[in-house]
């Protein structure tokens, strides 16, 4: 793994928002435009590096299913802040008919360097986003930078495969609706779920298109439907669990589950059972289940242990995006006893991210169902990766 900075493409900012990424730069807090698509420097890596990466990948996927099994069957729930014992019951009854219900993607977070295993750092299993740009601009630099070059990547394919295997379990009779919310001033969501919808209309699924805020509400019929009133049978939504269960309209939602069975009235993708993997207490529930395995952090729940003054820790919030409320602790060898969030939080070993020339790194290794599928990278300058990060394309050499 090799950083190698490079001659931009003329033009490139609008080639790449003609590829689909309309966000291609960021705003800072002093006003600026900085990329956020950053093509001055790419990421090398071996074949071999690659192949042993997608073998990690693909057994922390399997270790993760396996500590959903564990969050179900032991009713640790409450251990992911999951207090409400209706939506508890939605999730174990998710999980154990998830033959039935539709999963397509997530994204785990590695720490790797080139050197020593991968660590993983979280997983973004229920709204992932940066999907766009791993998937379609990144080929295409490639593509033009590096003709007959490989990348990791698989991620388009892969999506219409899974579709069309899992249009199947789709409702008949009714399109599958793609939703994001339109409070996305970005526009990643956006155009995060319409990618979405172009490899399902690949797939030969007839699709639909809505934001979260114009679904509606039919009392008379007790369903959700769309503008023309036409019942919502099944909805991708780029809107997380932890608000569909919470907000107003939560209590329909919980009632017209399709919930696997052909039950209720509305199938929602990602299914429900995706807040045990998407939630990061998960991270210590792994490390219970799986001490010491080499590509894993210690993590806990009740506190930082002796991480507090050993390695230094960082405490996550169980919910949240792009690193909002992350807080990074240096050791502390004083003796002061560490204080605790107010928040729930899991509490994870600090492994600062590799520094490549004062860019710090971290990889964003995509999974669609069950088999690994694609890399995105993004960088940030500070210890935390947040919305100021920027994403680099990669090469297999």
């Amino acid at each position: 793994m090799e950083r190698r900075t490079i001659e931009p493409r003329p033009g490139w900012q609008q080639t790449v928002e003609e590829q689909g990424l309309i966000y291609p730069l960021t705003r800072y807090p002093d006003d600026s435009l900085r990329p956020y698509w950053d093509e001055s420097a790419y990421y090398a890596f071996s074949l071999e590096e690659v192949e042993a990466l997608e073998d990690v990948v693909e057994e922390l996927h399997r270790m993760c299913l396996a500590a959903a099994d564990h969050i179900v069957t032991a009713n640790r729930f409450a251990d992911l802040g999951i207090t409400d014992p209706r939506v508890a019951d939605t999730v174990a009854e998710a999980w154990r008919r998830r033959a039935e219900l539709p999963s397509v993607y997530g994204r785990f977070d590695l720490r790797y360097d080139g050197s020593g295993p991968a660590k993983l750092l979280e997983y973004n299993a229920d709204t992932p986003t940066s999907l766009v740009e791993a998937a379609s601009p990144q080929w295409f630099w490639m593509e033009e930078r590096f003709p007959g070059a490989d990348q990791w990547n698989s991620l388009h394919e892969r999506l219409v495969a899974a579709w069309k295997k899992q249009a199947a379990l789709l409702p008949p009779g009714s399109p599958l609706y793609f939703a994001y919310s339109s409070d996305d001033e970005l526009g990643e969501d956006l155009m995060t779920v319409a990618y979405l919808q172009e490899t399902a209309e690949q797939a030969g699924l007839d699709t639909a298109w809505i934001s979260m805020e114009e679904i509606g509400w039919d009392r008379l019929s007790g369903r959700f439907v769309d503008q023309q009133l036409r019942f919502i049978r099944s909805c991708f939504k780029l809107y997380p669990w932890e608000w569909l269960t919470t907000d107003r309209f939560a209590d329909h939602v919980l009632d017209t589950l399709d919930n696997g069975g052909g039950t209720g009235t509305t199938l929602w993708i990602e299914p429900a059972w995706k807040m045990l993997l998407s939630n990061k207490a998960l991270l210590a529930i792994l490390w219970e289940l799986y001490p010491g395995h080499p590509n894993l952090l210690p993590a806990y729940l009740d506190g930082p242990r002796e991480l507090a003054t050993t390695k230094g820790y960082v405490a996550k919030p169980l919910l949240g995006r792009e690193g909002a409320g992350v807080t990074v602790h240096a050791p502390d060898t004083t003796g002061t006893a560490p204080v605790l969030r107010e928040e729930a939080c899991c509490y994870q070993e600090l492994a600062p991210l590799p520094d490549f020339d004062g860019n710090r790194v971290v990889l964003g290794a995509w999974v669609v169902e069950d088999e690994s599928a694609g890399l995105g990278i993004r960088e940030s300058a500070g210890l935390v990766t947040d919305e100021y990060a920027r994403f680099l394309p990669h090469v297999i050499l």
